[in-house]
């Protein structure tokens, strides 16, 4: 039984393995060495029945003038994002109680009503996009599922080191290891997405033509409309806004290198 138990283990180290060393990847304009499991072409598939499944559920703006300005926004920062391969699209929902914008992955762009009263004007606006952008370049949804899996696995070889522990002991320890992925792993993950999906959109403004001195702005003016407290940032999926607004006013000297270039 106890050699079963090693073979079992040794089986599943040998599993991770063969993941790190097929998986690596590197994200754009950062250098961030990643872990992506997920094919592109898989990956590009689910985000356009993601999108689809959205919008059906959604009600789509019928504003010329806010849908002529997001196009023309869009079609800038996809123009720069040099990603032939994806077929970008944006859409506009009418939704003036949504302050939200979302990237799937292939190019798939979603902007509610809701935040353009933050982001003010087009440069506002182009930051936004960027950042939503930045995410499907960095392939940040892939990564996600990539992650997710790896903790499966990491569950998996936990309950094959403790099988001979109690149901009771068994079930305690499973219970802890949730806990500690998600505070120690999912969040601090999708907290360091969010900072490169920043980094990303104003290197991606500055390109388009857009002054990336107008990054900070816009999370100056969420939180001086925020209604409701935030959640503490170790605890929450995205950065505070404070630190996100000093590390885009850290990134504004390089990023200015490419604005005045264009």
């Amino acid at each position: 039984m106890k050699s079963l138990k090693i073979a079992s283990i040794l089986l599943f180290l040998a599993a991770l393995g063969v993941i790190g060393l097929a998986g690596c990847a590197t994200a754009p304009v950062t250098g961030r060495s990643q872990l992506i499991l997920v094919g592109e072409q898989q990956e590009i598939a689910l985000g356009l029945q993601a999108y689809q499944d959205v919008l059906s559920q959604e009600k789509i703006s019928k504003d010329a003038t806010i849908n002529a300005m997001v196009k023309r926004v869009g079609t800038r920062i996809s123009a720069v994002a040099d990603k032939p391969g994806y077929n970008w699209e944006f859409t506009v929902i009418d939704n003036d109680k949504t302050a939200n914008a979302f990237a799937l992955p292939g190019g798939k762009v979603a902007v509610y009503t809701g935040i353009l009263p933050y982001t003010k004007d087009e440069a506002g606006l182009a930051f936004v996009l960027a950042h939503e952008v930045g995410h499907a370049l960095a392939r940040h949804g892939a990564e996600r599922m990539s992650e997710q899996l790896l903790i499966q696995l990491g569950q998996q070889g936990l309950n094959i080191a403790i099988a001979d522990k109690s149901p009771e002991a068994i079930e305690a320890i499973n219970l802890g290891y949730g806990a500690v992925s998600t505070v120690g792993i999912v969040l601090p993950f999708s907290r360091t997405q969010e900072y490169e999906a920043d980094n990303i959109g104003i290197i991606l403004m500055a390109k388009a033509g857009y002054d990336p001195r107008k990054a900070p702005e816009f999370f100056e003016r969420m939180m001086q409309g925020s209604s409701h407290g935030s959640p503490p940032e170790f605890l929450s999926t995205h950065p505070a806004d404070e630190n996100r607004i000093r590390e885009l006013k850290a990134l504004i000297p390089e990023a200015l290198q490419y604005y005045q270039k264009n």
